[in-house]
C-alpha cells in the first residue's frame, strides 16, 4: 500500500488507576487489508515521554499511512531518578511499577474487541521493556515488537558492544546507571518489570530491531534467544552502524530502514 492521508483521534480508556489517555491513527478511507491493530509504547527510561513524542507520534503516523492502525498510549510515567517526590500529585502522578503495566493492560482489553484482526504490542527501549512485561497479563496477541528495548534488571555486559557507543550516551548509558535506574523504577515490584522466564512460552511471534551502537543490544539479543529457546518464532534485525533511540529522529536512514522492517513484518500477519 502507498502511503496516504489518517484520521488522528485523541480518546481515554478506564484504566485500574484512572483515565488513561490513548490516541488512535487509522488509515483515512482505505482498507487496513486484514492488519493487526499496532498498540505503542514509546521510551523515556520509564520516567519521561508522550503522546507528542517523535518516538511515538511519528512512528504511529508513518505505520499507519502505510495501513496499520496504530493506538499510541500515555502510560504512567515513573519516578524521576534520584528524586522519587517530584511530581506525584495529580490524577496522573508518577507511580513506580506495576502502574504503567496495568495501564497498558487495560487499553489492550477495551481494544480487543475493536481488533478484528488481532492486537500486536509494541514499544521503543523502556516501552520496549513495558510491552515485553505486559505480555504475561495481556489478551491475547498476535505479535510483538521490540526496538532497541532492555528485558533485565541488569544489562548484560559485553565491552565490545560498550565500545561501539559515541557520544553522551557514553556516560547516560553506561551499564551501572541504567541498572540503577530500573531498580528505581521498578521497587518492590520488580517482577512486574522485566518479563519473566516461565512466561516467555506465552509470546506470540516477535520481531526485534536494535541498534548496533547500543549497550541494550546485549539485552536484546539475550532476550530473543531466551524467546526463540522457549518455541517463540523470533525475528531480529540489528542495524549497522545505528544508534540507540533511531525511531525519535524521524527521516533519518535508520530511523526508515526501522519503520521498513516493521511495515513487512506487520504485512506478514496479514490474514
Amino acid at each position: 500500500m502507498q502511503p496516504g492521508a489518517i484520521v488522528v483521534e485523541d480518546d481515554r480508556v478506564d484504566g485500574p488507576h484512572g483515565p488513561v489517555p490513548i490516541r488512535h491513527h487509522r488509515p483515512d478511507g482505505a482498507s487496513v487489508d486484514g492488519r493487526p491493530t499496532l498498540v505503542w509504547l514509546h521510551g523515556g527510561g520509564f520516567f519521561r515521554g508522550d503522546l507528542e513524542l517523535p518516538e511515538s507520534d511519528a512512528v504511529a503516523r508513518d505505520l499507519a499511512a502505510r495501513g496499520t492502525p496504530v493506538v499510541t498510549v500515555d502510560y504512567r510515567l515513573g519516578p524521576l531518578p534520584g528524586l522519587p517526590w517530584v511530581g506525584r500529585g495529580g490524577p496522573r502522578g508518577r507511580r513506580r511499577a506495576p502502574h504503567a503495566r496495568d495501564e497498558v493492560a487495560a487499553v489492550l482489553r477495551s481494544l480487543h474487541d475493536e481488533a478484528p484482526s488481532g492486537l500486536v504490542l509494541g514499544g521503543a527501549s523502556a516501552g520496549a521493556c513495558l510491552a515485553a512485561a505486559t505480555v504475561a497479563v495481556a489478551p491475547a496477541l498476535v505479535g510483538v515488537v521490540l526496538a532497541y528495548g532492555f528485558f533485565h534488571p541488569t544489562i548484560p555486559r559485553d565491552p565490545a558492544v560498550q565500545r561501539l557507543v559515541r557520544g553522551h550516551r557514553r556516560v547516560t548509558h553506561a551499564p551501572f546507571l541504567l541498572d540503577r535506574s530500573s531498580r528505581a523504577y521498578a521497587g518492590p515490584g520488580a517482577g512486574s518489570t522485566f518479563p519473566a522466564p516461565e512466561h516467555l512460552g506465552a509470546f506470540p511471534r516477535t520481531l526485534f530491531v536494535d541498534a548496533e551502537r547500543d549497550v541494550m543490544r546485549t539485552s536484546g539479543e539475550r532476550f530473543a534467544t531466551d524467546l526463540a529457546a522457549a518455541g517463540v518464532d523470533v525475528e531480529r534485525h540489528v542495524l549497522t552502524g545505528s544508534r540507540h533511540a533511531f525511531l525519535n529522529r524521524p527521516g533519518t536512514p535508520d530511523s526508515t530502514a526501522a519503520l521498513d522492517l516493521v511495515a513487512a513484518w506487520l504485512g506478514r500477519s496479514v490474514r
